[in-house]
């Protein structure tokens, strides 16, 4: 929640560029590298599974995407919610950007897509009450199953 509400500050590297630099997935647990793009799971996640599509550029600009970044980084997405639909049946989906820190972007000079799976009821009392999001695994094991799902 810190994170979220802006009382964490960033640091001055960018973060998906690290993670996009990285070679060691499952330690950055990134979850699928395309030639333009890569999924990896939201280390703040809103729920299970909440995993971002990140084109390798640096660019926070969606008007200077090139199309094959764009086309690919969709592309992705559908391959991603797949995965979390046949591991977790979630009831549904948000997919997209917060676009400049105003519209809630966290890095908003690195364009990403979020992909959230959603169940009736998942927002409870704890993050309301207590800002503490409650998740029934760990990010770890989350990732060992989309993996697994994406290699099949």
């Amino acid at each position: 929640m810190s994170y979220v509400s802006g009382t964490v500050e960033p640091t001055s590297d960018c973060v998906l560029c690290g993670i996009a630099a990285s070679t060691n997935d499952r330690e950055q647990l990134v979850l699928l590298r395309e030639d333009n793009v890569f999924a990896v799971l939201n280390l703040f996640p809103y729920n299970t599974a909440h995993t971002l599509i990140v084109p390798y550029e640096h660019n926070g600009d969606l008007t200077r995407l090139p199309a094959e970044v764009n086309a690919e980084m969709w592309q992705t997405a559908q391959r991603i919610v797949g995965a979390i639909d046949g591991e977790y049946h979630p009831e549904g989906f948000n997919i997209g950007m917060n676009l400049g820190r105003v519209a809630g972007a966290g890095i908003p000079d690195h364009l990403h897509v979020h992909v959230v799976p959603r169940w009736g009821g998942d927002t409870n009392f704890m993050p309301v009450t207590a800002d503490t999001k409650v998740l029934p695994e760990s990010l770890e094991q989350t990732w060992e199953r989309l993996r697994g799902a994406l290699e099949q």
